[in-house]
């Protein structure tokens, strides 16, 4: 019997390790937590006072010298407490990359390839609706994913799905995300100062130093991560960035206690208070239209239409290229479900909305158009997967 992705049913349980059980079963509480938030969120910001939105936008007179901080509420939400997020996110890549699913090319193809299709598809869609119009700028927001809503949607099918193709949504959600990162790094990155450049990479090669040390404590890499950050934030490369750089630069050895750390205020607090800080926003009467917009139809078909067109044709050439296989007991119509809860960008999405557009009417039909579009991919997607996903597994 050839060996594939996942050569069989005890492998494959021994490679749920526990830090990833729970990271599916909470998946789900995430997931509502999140929508719950952004219920309330748009309730409070479209209600009579403006005291909420304010709020978000209210300044903070914090100045340093040859430097700054974040000034407003929201600021400090999406450059500070999104770090720990994407210190996870770090986290969860160079885990993968060193033990895990991508940690050899014959099984990491299928899923690279997937998240590759995956962004380059919905980016452009979008720049097909947008290319010759002042939003241009927002191709990057389609091609994220939320990994913790598709996951969650995910997980509330239970045994209906095998247990593989959970690996499979993950491991091609972490590529995503390396992907978005890099799109951040990259492009929405305006005017570069070398000499705060200068002094992160310092702390990076202090912290790679220490590693190469074997310095397991953790509270050694605090005061270079937070240095890190600082000179980030005040560089021009997107404050966030410093957290994946952190995550790569210490111990693998200290991996598992730090997910499980930081598991639970990550998901349970920084993401809900993303949300909320992030979609205070008025809908102003007659915004309708604008839905239909080039922007909106961007993003929207980006998501709904580009996610799962874009990971299916990329698996379905490596496969029958024999580049790589099937997971176990995963099918097409499996492959089709994925593509489709992919396509909920949320979180990611509105992050980089955030970065791609100054222009407050810009980011409200953005959000919007991503609300739309994460909310149609998800219902869509857990119904096809409900009656079209079933496994011979779960059929016994």
């Amino acid at each position: 019997m050839r060996k594939n992705f996942f050569t069989s049913k005890a492998l494959l349980s021994n490679r749920l390790t526990k830090v990833f059980q729970d990271f599916i079963r909470s998946s789900r509480a995430v997931g509502i937590m999140l929508l719950c938030c952004t219920a309330v969120s748009l309730l409070l910001a479209n209600m009579h006072s403006s005291a909420y939105r304010v709020f978000w936008h209210q300044p903070l007179n914090i100045h340093l010298p040859g430097g700054h901080l974040p000034h407003t509420w929201l600021l400090w939400v999406n450059d500070g407490l999104m770090v720990l997020f994407f210190f996870l996110v770090g986290l969860e890549i160079k885990r993968e990359l060193w033990e895990g699913e991508l940690a050899s090319f014959k099984r990491s193809i299928l899923p690279i390839g997937a998240a590759m299709g995956g962004m380059l598809v919905p980016a452009t869609i979008y720049l097909i609706f947008n290319y010759h119009t002042s939003y241009h700028h927002g191709w990057g927001i389609p091609m994220a994913t939320d990994i913790a809503f598709s996951l969650g949607i995910l997980s509330l099918l239970g045994k209906r799905i095998p247990n593989s193709l959970k690996i499979f949504l993950t491991a091609l959600a972490i590529i995503d995300d390396l992907g978005a990162i890099l799109v951040i790094a990259i492009f929405y990155t305006e005017e570069i100062h070398f000499l705060y450049l200068s002094a992160a990479l310092l702390m990076v090669l202090i912290m790679i130093g220490l590693n190469l040390m074997r310095v397991k404590r953790i509270g050694i890499y605090v005061l270079p991560s937070l240095i890190l950050w600082y000179c980030m934030l005040n560089s021009g490369v997107h404050a966030t960035i410093a957290g994946v750089l952190a995550a790569f630069s210490i111990p693998l050895s200290v991996f598992e206690k730090l997910e499980k750390a930081l598991h639970v205020p990550v998901n349970f607090i920084v993401l809900p208070v993303f949300a909320l800080a992030n979609t205070a926003i008025e809908i102003p009467a007659g915004v309708g239209h604008e839905l239909f917009s080039s922007l909106g139809w961007g993003i929207m078909l980006g998501l709904l239409l580009g996610k799962p067109l874009g990971i299916f044709l990329s698996s379905y050439l490596l496969v029958k290229t024999k580049l790589a296989h099937l997971p176990s007991l995963v099918k097409w119509r499996h492959i089709v479900g994925v593509g489709i809860l992919a396509g909920i960008g949320f979180t990611m999405s509105i992050f980089i909305t955030m970065l791609a557009f100054d222009i407050d009417y810009w980011q409200l039909i953005a959000k919007l158009s991503i609300m739309i579009g994460s909310l149609a991919s998800g219902l869509i997607g857990y119904f096809y997967l409900r009656y079209n996903g079933p496994s011979i597994q779960s059929k016994k």
